[in-house]
């Protein structure tokens, strides 16, 4: 028990490859390849063996552009997330395997059969982290092209997650039956029949793969937008957050779940679970220094430079890194530094954000670089094993999160001193699981199991859809 009185909550863990972004220290001799498949067996083999809920791959579908150049500064490229999920289905037996998959560039049939296989590869273990696509250079890539305005992204994504589950729905586990002499044969005439039609989508047909293990995959979604917010809260089963004090924890865990109600939803059914980074050391001395040293290897004085650049959404490359903001304001647009990616997807008000980074930067004398490191720090947990253990759940009891998605700094084998060091303190706790309880990620996550043909129960369609 709580000292308030409440049962204790058990935590949940992930641990997400780290991919294309700046918190891998790819420099560092003990970094390994993000492309071999051994570096992914044994980073989910490290999570399964700590009993996490599940791995998580974010999804890169071009290499990243600044100022129209590919951005050089961090780990570039990312095998097919399918292709590798598929293949870590063959080396675990119980960690759940999650994708990120994108709902603006993708066809909800497509997706829905390879999810749907996964599923079954797996024995139940699939989740689908749904997101769209703000980079009007990724659309090069695809039939459409460009890119979509932020509401036209989230409109198409419910429409997308709707035509999906009807897909999964389309079979409801009693069409396929056995005669003893002519093998299995189908005895609805039509399984999988089924039909889209709304804004977005003109679909129908036959979806062809039986309903899996979970009914569907887990829905995950990421955004913090208000738009966001209201789709996890309608349609997700956890939701990512990147907010790193407890008191921002609490405040976006009481904003997402209270929106639940109204969607005729429990909030136990919505998982909250942020990204955070960690730094151990035998004592919490020594894993401060540590912890200082890291920040600087994963921001350069170029990389601050870069990031810096995504909320001026303009050209910065003439001003010194160890040197002052500058004091012209940002740009406001969606075309200038990344083509549909700076400032308005990473700041709702680019010119507020400007003068808090200002105020922050003469009242604790940071230059641009150290100013970047400070405020694109994520939920960093640092300390002995007992703190983190500690920290971790302090902000889980206290409803800041229901667990948190770890990304080592090392790759692959950056996890193995959490699993060895703070899980068991963990499990001392009463918080961690020692075992696996059940076999599919639903019942990791403690989420209430689909009745069969009811994976669509909750997901009101778009307006003006047919399914």
């Amino acid at each position: 028990m709580t000292d308030s009185g409440k049962p204790l909550k058990q935590i949940h863990l992930a641990a997400h490859f780290p991919g294309v972004n700046n918190t891998t220290v790819w420099s560092d001799p003990r970094s390994g390849s993000h492309i071999e498949f051994e570096s992914f067996r044994r980073f989910a083999q490290t999570a399964e063996r700590a009993l996490f809920d599940f791995l998580f791959l974010a999804e890169g579908l071009r290499l990243r552009e600044q100022n129209g150049l590919i951005y050089d500064l961090d780990v570039v490229g990312r095998p097919d997330t399918f292709t590798v999920l598929a293949a870590l289905a063959a080396v675990t037996d119980r960690l759940g395997l999650a994708g990120t998959i994108n709902s603006t560039f993708n066809e909800p049939y497509e997706v829905a059969r390879q999810f749907a296989t996964l599923d079954h590869l797996s024995a139940g273990r699939a989740a689908w982290n749904v997101v769209t696509s703000w980079d009007a250079f990724t659309g090069e890539n695809f039939r459409r092209g460009g890119y979509l305005p932020q509401e036209h992204r989230y409109e198409r994504a419910r429409s997308f997650l709707h035509a999906a589950l009807t897909l999964f729905d389309s079979w409801h586990g009693d069409e396929i039956s056995g005669d003893e002499n002519t093998g299995e044969f189908l005895t609805d005439p039509e399984p999988g029949r089924f039909t889209v039609r709304d804004a977005f989508f003109d679909i129908e047909g036959q979806f062809n793969v039986p309903r899996s293990p979970q009914g569907r995959p887990v829905i995950f979604q990421a955004g913090d937008s208000d738009e966001g917010r209201e789709f996890a809260a309608a349609e997700a089963d956890a939701i990512f957050s990147r907010h790193g004090t407890k008191d921002a924890g609490q405040a976006f865990y009481s904003d997402v779940k209270g929106r639940m109600a109204k969607y005729g939803r429990d909030p136990d059914q919505l998982k909250v679970l942020p990204a955070a980074t960690f730094v151990l050391a035998d004592t919490d001395a020594e894993a401060r220094e540590l912890a200082e040293a890291v920040r600087f290897q994963q921001v350069s004085g170029q990389t601050a430079i870069r990031m810096l650049e995504q909320l001026w959404n303009r050209d910065l490359s003439g001003y010194d890194p160890d040197g002052p903001l500058p004091e012209s304001d940002p740009e406001l647009g969606e075309h200038t530094v990344a083509r549909g990616r700076a400032s308005v997807r990473m700041h709702r008000d680019p010119l507020a954000t400007a003068r808090e980074w200002r105020e922050l930067a003469q009242a604790k004398g940071y230059s641009i670089r150290e100013l970047i490191i400070h405020v694109t720090g994520r939920q960093n947990f640092i300390g002995s094993p007992r703190t983190i253990a500690d920290a971790i759940d302090d902000l889980v009891q206290s409803d800041a999160a229901d667990g948190f998605i770890l990304v080592p700094h090392i790759t692959p084998d950056g996890l193995d001193q959490f699993a060895d060091n703070v899980v068991p303190l963990l499990q001392e706790k009463g918080v961690f699981r020692t075992e696996y309880a059940g076999s599919t990620l639903r019942e990791h996550l403690g989420l209430h199991p689909l009745p069969v043909g009811d994976s669509t129960a909750r997901t009101a369609a778009p307006e003006g859809a047919t399914a």
